[in-house]
C-alpha cells in the first residue's frame, strides 16, 4: 500500500477506511474487528471518523471491536472530527442543529472521542466544518492544550475553502495537515474553486469523502450521470478495470495531489476493489476525457 506523508511523524495510507455508516453495517464487535482486521492487512492503516457519525454511535461501536484486540492501535492512525452539532437522543442536552468550534466544545469533544474510541490519542482531530461564528483564537487554544497534554498529535480541516483554511492556519501554531473534502469525477467543485489548489500551494494533502458520487454516477439517469457512466465505461475497458469504481478511484489517485480517497463500505470486496485501482494508470488524454465528460462542455 501507498502511504502519504503529512508531516513529521505522520503518514497516512492512500486508501483510508470511512466509518461513516459502521452504525448502518448491524455488525457484531467481532465482525467489525475482523473488517478492522483486513483492512490492516492489506494495508489500509488509517480509519477515518466523526463525533456525529451514527448519530454519535459509530466510534463507540469501533472501540468495542478495538477492545478486543488492544493491541491493533499502535498500526492504524485514527482521524476524527469535531464541531457539528445534532439533535440526538444520543445528546439529550443538544437541542438545535448548529456549528460550535468554541474551546471548551472542542476540548469536550476529543476527550469524548478518546473514551468512545478507548485510545488514549487521536491522530488527528480535524473541525468538521467551516464554522461561521468561529472564534480562531479558542480553536488555537483548544488545539494547543489538546496536543500539550498529548490527546491529540495532529489537527486539521474538513469542507473548508481557501480562504478559511489560510485564516485559521494564520491563528494555529500546529500545520493543519489535512483538508477532507469532496472530489469525485461527478462532483468538480473543489477541483475548480481553487480548494485543491491551495492544498498544491501548501503542500497539504487532501482526503476525498465521497469519491464515488454517492453512487449517483452507477444509478442516476440524469443526463450528466448517464455521460459521464458511458466515458467511465469506455476508460473501463481500456486500463483493464473491473469496474466502473475502479476508474472513479483511479481518477483521483492519478492526480499529481496525492488525494486519498476515502472507502466508505463494510464490504471488503468494495474495500478491496479500492485498494485494487492503485494499480490503475489513466494517461492524460483519458484522464481529460473524464473531466471534460462530467462538465459536458470542451475546456478552453
Amino acid at each position: 500500500m501507498q502511504r502519504v506523508n503529512l508531516g513529521e511523524d505522520l503518514s497516512f495510507s492512500r486508501i483510508i477506511h470511512g466509518l461513516w455508516r459502521l452504525a448502518d453495517w448491524n455488525q457484531s464487535s467481532e465482525e467489525t474487528l475482523s473488517l478492522i482486521e483486513h483492512n490492516l492487512e492489506r494495508g489500509i492503516t488509517t480509519f477515518d471518523h466523526a463525533d456525529i457519525y451514527g448519530s454519535y454511535e459509530c466510534e463507540e461501536l469501533f472501540g468495542q471491536a478495538l477492545s478486543l484486540k488492544p493491541s491493533l492501535r499502535n498500526k492504524m492512525e485514527i482521524v476524527t472530527k469535531c464541531g457539528i452539532v445534532l439533535e440526538s437522543p444520543n445528546r439529550p442536552s443538544h437541542t438545535s442543529h448548529h456549528y460550535n468550534t468554541s474551546k471548551e466544545h472542542i476540548i469536550a469533544s476529543a476527550e469524548q472521542s478518546l473514551k468512545s474510541l478507548g485510545t488514549d490519542y487521536i491522530d488527528a482531530l480535524l473541525i468538521h466544518r467551516p464554522d461561521p461564528f468561529m472564534d480562531p483564537e479558542q480553536v488555537a487554544e483548544a488545539f494547543s492544550t489538546l496536543q500539550k497534554d498529548g490527546k491529540v498529535r495532529h489537527f486539521g480541516v474538513s469542507n473548508f475553502k481557501q480562504h478559511q483554511f489560510t485564516m485559521l492556519q494564520s491563528y494555529v501554531d500546529q500545520p493543519l495537515i489535512t483538508n477532507q473534502i469532496e472530489l469525485s469525477a461527478y462532483n468538480l467543485e473543489n477541483f475548480e474553486d481553487g480548494t485543491l489548489d491551495l492544498c498544491q500551494e501548501k503542500r497539504i494533502k487532501p482526503m476525498a469523502w465521497s469519491p464515488l458520487a454517492g453512487g449517483n454516477v452507477f444509478t442516476s439517469n440524469d443526463e450528466k450521470a448517464t455521460r459521464l457512466r458511458q466515458t467511465i465505461e469506455k476508460v473501463a475497458s481500456e486500463i483493464g478495470a473491473e469496474g466502473i469504481d475502479q476508474v472513479l478511484y483511479a481518477w483521483l489517485l492519478n492526480h499529481p495531489a496525492d488525494i486519498m480517497p476515502i472507502v466508505g463500505s463494510g464490504k471488503t470486496n468494495r474495500i478491496d476493489s479500492a485498494i485494487d485501482a492503485l494499480s490503475l494508470s489513466l494517461n492524460r488524454d483519458q484522464w481529460f476525457e473524464i473531466l471534460t465528460s462530467s462538465m459536458g462542455h470542451d475546456i478552453p
